[in-house]
């Protein structure tokens, strides 16, 4: 009889690893240890550091929860913002220490190495995406501004979420987080007056 994969162990030790410490500062050895398997374990499973690192990057994506953005029986705006809320509990949470493990990516290894620039790329399309539908849902049922770029007002509210996580962990505080809902929620999406 063989031995089981252990290539989940290994999956979740690298997106642990890597969210907490970086790219470039986890090793596999790190991964390995933290999985509770022998180094070579690794390479059984996956080919490279960076095959590890798209892995990982696969796996947040599910703990971003964009199942929110189509909760039925919820407002548009109301589900956006609960997607942003949830998301800035989880940055609380952690004492401002991890952040985006797309936007980590993104600052430290993207403009170095394609295979991880072009998973962070795929994976702020499909987030852009997202919020693009929620918008535009909230369009259609009157609750925003029809003449709002949604697709332009999507990236702006990934790009100063992204921001506001940085500074977040820079200056240890919430006031960021805060400011990114005040402007986002209360501001840009603000439907004004009829």
């Amino acid at each position: 009889m063989g031995r089981a994969s252990k290539r989940e162990e290994i999956a979740q030790a690298a997106l642990r690893q890597f969210h907490a410490r970086g790219f470039n500062a986890t090793g596999i050895n790190d991964i390995t240890t933290a999985a509770g398997v022998p180094k070579g374990s690794f390479y059984n499973h996956f080919s490279s550091k960076e095959e590890g690192a798209v892995e990982a990057l696969s796996r947040y994506a599910a703990a971003l929860r964009f199942d929110m953005l189509a909760t039925p029986g919820q407002p548009a705006l109301e589900r956006l913002r609960a997607h942003f809320e949830h998301l800035g509990r989880d940055t609380l949470d952690n004492g401002f220490v991890r952040g985006c493990l797309a936007g980590n990516f993104s600052a430290e290894v993207a403009d170095h190495n394609e295979e991880i620039r072009s998973a962070v790329r795929r994976g702020f399309d499909q987030w852009a995406t997202l919020i693009r539908r929620v918008l535009t849902e909230a369009q259609e049922a009157g609750d925003l501004d029809n003449a709002l770029d949604t697709a332009t007002a999507a990236l702006f509210i990934l790009s100063a979420w992204e921001g506001a996580l940085i500074t977040a962990r820079a200056e240890k505080s919430a006031a960021p987080v805060e400011a990114f809902f005040r402007i986002v929620f209360d501001v840009v999406l603000c439907k004004g007056p009829s």
